[in-house]
């Protein structure tokens, strides 16, 4: 066990002061760690799969799932072959999956630092959260940027209802859009009620399980990734 989890970032750091350094414990530059929350059945665990399929052949990628009791997103990864069994490990937050990704998140930074360790340098860790709600967030010291899912199937209200998931995320995903004539959800009212509540932060609609419905998603985490491995002057 060797956490590395100094008291601010770099200057220069996506999140400006505060959370962990971009060092690994040998000095090297680590892998960038993303953030994925999201209510539960929201699309979490498809939207890390498909991120998976989309990128794997460019970047050097790890998962951390998070479930209270079980390993069950961990195991629906490795059904699915979207990455080397090596490469996705879960932790059983054992209570409110919140609190591994908030408060105290010493077992998701022990997972990634572990990956690292043990397959050399990566490039992304995708961090999944267990099934949680508007709500959550993750910790600074634990990811460098935030995804969250939501899905027109829990409401087209929901944008507007805000939340800190909804509202201060890196980038919001509106999930399974082509539920939305058989659900009832208004679309253009979901994209402007986003907008009034991010302001100029990212949001994208889409069906991540649909052919191209990643790409957005994965065109930002390469984005991100860019970002990261670029030097600071």
């Amino acid at each position: 066990m060797h956490l590395h989890h100094d008291d601010a970032f770099p200057e220069g750091s996506p999140h400006g002061s505060g959370g962990s350094s971009r060092r690994s414990p040998d000095g090297g530059r680590r892998a960038l760690r993303i953030g994925l929350g999201g209510p539960v059945g929201s699309g979490k665990t498809a939207t890390v799969a498909a991120l998976c399929r989309a990128l794997r052949d460019q970047l050097s990628l790890a998962v951390v799932t998070n479930d209270i009791y079980t390993r069950e997103d961990a195991e629906f990864l490795l059904r699915e072959a979207v990455l080397p069994a090596d490469r996705v490990t879960a932790v059983q937050t054992g209570a409110c999956p919140h609190t591994a990704i908030r408060d105290d998140i010493s077992a998701n930074l022990e997972a990634a630092e572990d990956l690292e360790e043990h397959l050399g340098p990566l490039d992304v860790i995708l961090i999944e959260s267990g099934g949680d709600n508007l709500t959550a967030t993750f910790s600074k010291g634990l990811v460098d940027a935030q995804i969250f899912v939501i899905d027109v199937a829990g409401g087209d209200d929901i944008p507007r209802k805000g939340g800190p998931g909804v509202s201060t995320s890196d980038l919001l995903v509106i999930n399974k859009t082509d539920l939305a004539p058989h659900v009832g959800a208004d679309l253009v009212t979901m994209a402007r009620d986003a907008k009034v509540q991010r302001g100029d932060l990212p949001t994208v609609l889409t069906a991540v399980k649909a052919a191209g419905g990643i790409t957005p998603v994965a065109d930002w985490v390469r984005a991100r990734h860019a970002d990261w491995t670029t030097p600071v002057a």
